[in-house]
């Protein structure tokens, strides 16, 4: 074997195992997918309940009903761990009667890196809140004048890459922002409310999914469009 072709040979066995490393390194970072009426029933040692959420039925199937109050899932889990870029979306019901501010999800930290899921209640209608905290970096994605009716079923997605920041309501795109996300390396999650048990949400959750990387409406998780539902 010339050197030539000993450098050949060494060079491309190199390249075969970077592929291979980055390769089992895609297939680790699979999607996250909450049914919530399964985490309250499973009652898992990583599961936190508090007050008493119930199971109830939607066009779904089962899902959960928090009570605006005391109702919440903690869980021991960061999903968000180390991702670059993911898509954050839940299927919900937002009832009448809530407080204003409604965390509705949250996960990473109670006051540092964290992504939340939050609404906005005003009179019958609510609007969206995705917030997103990396570092010194905050951004909402929230305006008060893109309403929607409580009381009904909606899906919403939060898309986070490195440089933006981008929210929908039933496949709709709502809002943009540029925004430098850096990963979320530690932290739990809450579902119901934030983190450190203050603005509860009143309502139900069907489904919570998270994708490890930006995805578009065409292949968002199956949901009703009718807001007249």
């Amino acid at each position: 074997m010339t050197s030539a072709t000993r450098l050949i040979t060494i060079l491309f066995v190199c390249f075969s195992l970077a592929t291979k490393g980055q390769n089992s390194e895609n297939k680790t970072k699979t999607n996250t997918e909450w049914l919530v009426a399964n985490l309250l029933r499973e009652k898992s040692n990583t599961t936190e309940i508090s007050g008493n959420p119930q199971i109830t039925n939607s066009p779904y199937g089962e899902a959960v009903a928090f009570n605006g109050k005391d109702d919440a899932l903690f869980l021991n889990e960061l999903p968000l761990n180390s991702l670059q870029e993911f898509t954050l979306e839940m299927i919900f019901k937002p009832d009448l009667n809530g407080v204003f501010e409604q965390r509705v999800l949250h996960i990473g930290e109670s006051r540092e890196s964290r992504i939340l899921l939050e609404i906005r209640a005003v009179d019958s209608n609510w609007y969206f809140d995705a917030f997103a905290v990396s570092g010194t970096n905050k951004k909402p994605l929230a305006s008060e004048k893109l309403i929607h009716p409580l009381g009904k079923w909606y899906h919403v997605a939060f898309v986070v890459t490195p440089n933006k920041l981008t929210s929908y309501v039933n496949g709709k795109l709502e809002l943009q922002e540029a925004f430098t996300f850096l990963p979320i390396t530690t932290g739990k999650t809450a579902i119901g409310v934030r983190l450190n048990k203050v603005s509860w949400f009143k309502g139900d959750i069907y489904k919570i999914r998270i994708t490890p990387k930006e995805i578009k409406p065409d292949d968002f998780m199956p949901f009703l469009k009718d807001e007249t539902r």
